[in-house]
């Protein structure tokens, strides 16, 4: 097993997985955030219990082990306990996790620009003094010295678009997200990771779930596909985000609903200046360096961007 490095901030600290121990079939699912990680969830608890409807809420089923609003030994515990197969979710990447053979570790991805958008939504519906008063009950608060507030977020959309993309301080910026995606690209070839986008699940989430299953060593037929296909849709989860969400039990919400946003495709279109769009391309470029088949990949996923990936 290899220890990887230490991704911190306000919300999640990777060292949280030190000592955690694997079982032979453990699911990693590992992405930015705002990048299809709860449907993700979704579409692995569906695989896993072959229902729609399952035994406990996603939180318990899935728990984000590396976020500070539970202890360590909670979420060991309650992993600990689990009879089903683990499906686990993370923010960190693959260079930051403890690694092992016999776990498959599923990477999502997602429009860097549309995850900045969607980002901004998350944020405007966070009650942040209850996550902090969590956080504090569950880890202490004594290190909050170590992240100091980010500048409040400009008037201007450009601006905060600009922001995003020279990372300034966020918890999600572009170089959190691309190199996210990158560190996964880079093991793309490795018998136990498996890539999947935000795009392909829009385009045909029926297939990217018979391709999940094969993944995961799952059979799924077509029928069996379209009625999970349908359960996963963004109407339903949404009304079953109760169950659903993330952190929906510790009131970090204003209006648990609106975490199920129906965000599209390009809305960061009118934000991009000209100046802008060339800065973009340059940063992108400093982790493509000269890839274009991990540009189209992040930007519109293995069909729409004629992919080919190992699996």
């Amino acid at each position: 097993m290899k220890e990887g490095k230490r991704y911190r901030n306000l919300v999640w600290d990777s060292n949280r997985w030190e000592g955690f121990e694997f079982r032979p079939g453990d699911i990693i699912i590992s992405t930015p955030p705002k990048s299809g990680t709860t449907w993700t969830q979704m579409l692995c608890a569906m695989l896993i219990f072959d229902a729609i409807h399952f035994p406990d809420i996603m939180d318990n089923l899935s728990p984000w082990l590396d976020m500070n609003t539970r202890s360590r030994d909670e979420i060991f515990d309650l992993l600990a306990a689990q009879k089903h197969r683990r499906f686990i979710k993370t923010h960190t990447p693959l260079d930051g996790l403890p690694r092992a053979p016999e776990v498959t570790y599923v990477i999502v991805g997602r429009d860097p620009r549309d995850v900045a958008i969607s980002m901004e939504h998350h944020f405007a519906n966070m009650d942040f003094d209850s996550l902090i008063a969590t956080r504090g009950a569950a880890v202490g608060n004594d290190d909050l010295g170590d992240f100091p507030p980010p500048p409040p977020p400009s008037e201007d959309p450009v601006e905060r678009m600009r922001q995003f993309v020279e990372s300034e301080a966020a918890i999600t910026t572009f170089d959190s997200v691309v190199g996210h995606l990158r560190d996964g690209w880079d093991a793309r070839d490795q018998p136990n990771v498996a890539l999947f986008h935000y795009r392909d699940y829009q385009h045909d989430l029926p297939e990217e779930l018979r391709r999940l299953a094969s993944v995961l060593g799952i059979d799924l037929d077509e029928k069996r596909a379209a009625v999970f296909a349908d359960a996963a849709g963004l109407s339903s989860m949404r009304e079953r985000a109760e169950e659903l969400g993330p952190d929906m039990g510790r009131s970090h919400w204003l209006d648990t609903k609106r975490f199920f946003r129906s965000g599209g495709r390009g809305e960061w279109a009118d934000r991009f200046t000209d100046v802008l769009a060339k800065r973009y391309g340059e940063r992108l470029e400093e982790y493509a360096a000269g890839d274009q088949d991990f540009v189209d990949w992040i930007h519109e996923g293995r069909r729409s961007g004629g992919v080919d990936l190992p699996r």
